[in-house]
């Protein structure tokens, strides 16, 4: 199985590309980058998390860094403790979504973000050129450990809601943890709101009890224990608790679309203003800023977190995210959180005295479809240029593929970053619609 490296990370099998010697030469690699600096260390809760920590902790003490380990914890939570502990860096062991045989190295910044494309592409070329900078014992430092991550990062996530009015609400919520990082996390957070807790997959032992994608088809037993239990919503992490997928009070499988499209009618009336996107986001988002009017409008950025983040920089926007259960309040971390996501959704519900179905029901809804083909780099730039001349008369972002705005929806087209794919992806009011969309552009290959 092949190594994949990109600006956001790397990631590969274990056993196979994703070694201990990888991971402590990553770690050297890194710790050359920052020049021996401090770094905050996370992992998510996959069985070979442990090996590959150690291995990393080892290239990252040869280069004279002060490394602090936090041990199982969140993707935002690592990204809030590199913050809190004004860190020069951070590293995130995780594969994410990717089944229990992966396992990945993800680099921050000492602002907790994914490091921009320069400074990713340098860490790697001191990886491939072994160009280490090895001290000798004398500067050799003593592993820190930080065991108040998940308390900090819950504490922090109560911070931007009013937990008194949620907690009087006494709201049965069910949480899927799928036996990742955020069980901890996710179960203090909803106690702390007054919540009833039914915790599924909730021990942190990283053996999935499901795909742990949180999409429908993995998600079909949260489902009924929501409607079995007669609970008001249904939460569901992934493995490094970054991503939210909702399930309303009757058991329906709402999406990770929607996590972004609430906390957005939430946080347009609170805090009216600019929020931030990627390009393959649902235009529900838009619609929502369009309904709050006034100040309220959406930027759209290349896809990837730190893209969004730059984005919300660049103009001054209070919140931002992605269509894959992903939002993000600087506030708290300036990464994806999925406990920012359920404290934003139950303040929503507790305000306004409404179920989440009936919340996304006052959506404009749309038909997403999402496809991928093989397909060389040089054939991708073919494509992306044959879809800018075929749609010259319509509304085009070029700033990540090619996105093509219709009054009734849009498609977007780009290569993958880790693979030769095209990901082709379209939303309509209607199915037929967003088929006939994608068509459009196939008929291009």
């Amino acid at each position: 199985m092949p190594l994949m490296m990109s600006v956001s990370g790397v990631r590969g099998v274990i056993g196979e590309s994703m070694t201990p010697v990888l991971a402590s030469e990553l770690g050297c690699a890194f710790g050359t980058y920052l020049n021996g600096g401090k770094v905050v260390i996370g992992r998510d809760s996959r069985p070979s998390g442990p090996m590959v920590q150690s291995a990393l902790v080892a290239g990252l003490l040869a280069t004279g860094c002060e490394v602090i380990v936090l041990d199982v914890a969140s993707t935002p939570a690592t990204a809030l403790m590199v913050l809190r502990h004004k860190a020069d860096g951070g590293v995130i062991i995780t594969a994410s979504h990717n089944p229990v045989i992966w396992n990945g190295i993800k680099f921050l910044t000492s602002e907790g973000l994914a490091p921009p494309p320069e400074q990713a592409a340098k860490i790697f070329d001191l990886y491939h050129r072994k160009a280490f900078n090895l001290v000798d014992v004398e500067r050799i430092k003593p592993v820190l450990s930080d065991p108040t991550a998940a308390a900090t990062h819950v504490e922090a996530a109560l911070g931007i809601v009013n937990v008194p009015q949620i907690a009087a609400k006494r709201y049965k919520a069910v949480l899927d943890s799928v036996n990742g990082a955020g069980g901890e996390e996710g179960r203090l957070l909803l106690e702390k709101l007054g919540c009833q807790v039914v915790h599924m997959n909730a021990e942190p032992t990283g053996r999935f009890a499901h795909t742990p994608e949180p999409t429908v088809e993995n998600l079909t037993d949260l489902c009924a224990v929501v409607k079995r239990e007669g609970a008001a919503i249904g939460f569901a992490q992934d493995p490094d608790a970054d991503r939210l997928a909702i399930v309303d009070e009757n058991g329906r499988y709402i999406g990770e679309e929607y996590t972004l499209a609430l906390c957005a009618k939430y946080m347009f009336a609170a805090h009216p203003g600019p929020a931030a996107a990627n390009l393959s986001t649902s235009r529900m988002i838009d619609d929502i800023a369009a309904a709050a009017g006034g100040p309220c409008r959406v930027y759209r950025s290349a896809v990837g977190e730190a893209n969004v983040v730059e984005a919300m920089k660049a103009h001054g926007c209070a919140f931002g995210g992605e269509g894959n259960g992903g939002i993000i309040d600087p506030r708290v971390a300036p990464v994806r959180n999925s406990l920012v996501a359920m404290s934003m959704v139950l303040q929503l519900m507790a305000q306004t005295g409404k179920t989440v179905g009936q919340l996304a029901d006052e959506i404009p809804a749309y038909v997403m479809i999402k496809t991928k083909a093989e397909c060389s780099k040089e054939r991708i730039a073919e494509v992306l240029e044959a879809t800018r001349k075929k749609y010259a008369r319509e509304r085009i972002n070029d700033i990540d593929g090619v996105r093509v705005d219709f009054p009734d929806g849009w498609v977007h087209v780009r290569g993958s970053n880790t693979e030769p794919i095209i990901r082709i992806m379209a939303e309509a009011p209607t199915k037929e619609r967003a088929e006939a969309l994608i068509a459009g552009v196939r008929e291009l290959m």
